[in-house]
């Protein structure tokens, strides 16, 4: 089993080498055996998948934070892939009480993490320029003092909260990145245009969450604009979730079990968790 030093060292090289990587995200451990069995180099959790595993309504603080590191605990467990995981905004607005998230999260066993930007509050749902920025920095301040590589991803949540603005998004980016973030994070950008302008406007590495781009942009031509890592956020969640519910529907409705074939085979499921 590898250690979280080698496995904070492998997802540290995954962002230096050239090319782009897909980070599946996984709402327990059982999907995260899923995914690893399938050749994925690194996992994310997902705050929203976590949230329709509990029967909550996603958003901010929908989930308790010792949920939240349980969850962490469970996923980076389960495999010997590398695992970043979703922090929200940290459970917290002051910089130093959000930061110490990173500590528990690397206590957890995951080697990489993101600080949000948004607030949760409906009324003023992203925080101030320079108080992002100092949470960034505290959080930052926190990665660097651990015994491994933690690798340290910013949020600008303008597009996620109705707050379309590229030039504000970008200059929190540069702002993120000039506090020492590793990797920076605009979720909520749709067309392709926008995200090469971003890429080109950015000294650090961006990832790019697919859950609300064009389903018809590919992993190549987000490669060829620069990005270098992809996540799916609750995407996967929610097509299970529509699985599930189809099938159910079809057996409500006309009586039909068909969908029995489209299942894993229970020999397949006990081959992944086995490992």
């Amino acid at each position: 089993m590898r250690t979280q030093a080698e496995r904070a060292r492998l997802f540290r090289a995954l962002h230096e080498r050239p090319g782009i990587f897909i980070m599946p995200n996984p709402w327990d451990a059982g999907t995260a055996k899923l995914f690893a069995s399938l050749g994925f180099e690194a996992l994310a959790t997902t705050s929203l998948g976590l949230a329709n595993s509990l029967g909550r309504v996603d958003g901010t603080l929908a989930i308790r934070r010792e949920e939240l590191i349980a969850n962490c605990r469970d996923i980076a467990s389960a495999t010997e892939l590398p695992v970043n995981a979703d922090l929200e905004n940290g459970y917290a607005d002051d910089p130093g009480a959000a930061a110490a998230i990173i500590r528990l999260a690397a206590d957890a066993g995951v080697v990489g993490g993101s600080m949000e930007d948004a607030s949760g509050n409906p009324a003023r749902p992203i925080y101030d320029f320079n108080l992002a920025v100092e949470r960034v920095a505290a959080a930052a301040e926190v990665a660097r003092a651990l015994p491994f590589p933690f690798t340290l991803t910013a949020r600008a949540e303008n597009y996620l909260h109705g707050r379309r603005d590229l030039d504000d998004t970008i200059r929190r980016l540069q702002a993120f990145a000039a506090a020492d973030a590793d990797v920076l994070f605009a979720p909520g950008l749709r067309d392709l245009e926008t995200i090469r302008q971003i890429v080109a406007a950015v000294p650090k590495p961006l990832n790019v969450v697919m859950s609300a781009a064009d389903p018809d942009i590919t992993a190549r031509e987000l490669a060829d604009a620069g990005v270098k890592r992809i996540s799916v956020g609750g995407a996967l969640s929610r097509l299970a979730f529509a699985a599930v519910r189809d099938a159910a529907v079809a057996m409500r409705d006309a009586g039909s079990f068909q969908w029995v074939r489209d299942t894993v085979p229970t020999k397949d499921l006990k081959a992944i968790f086995q490992r």
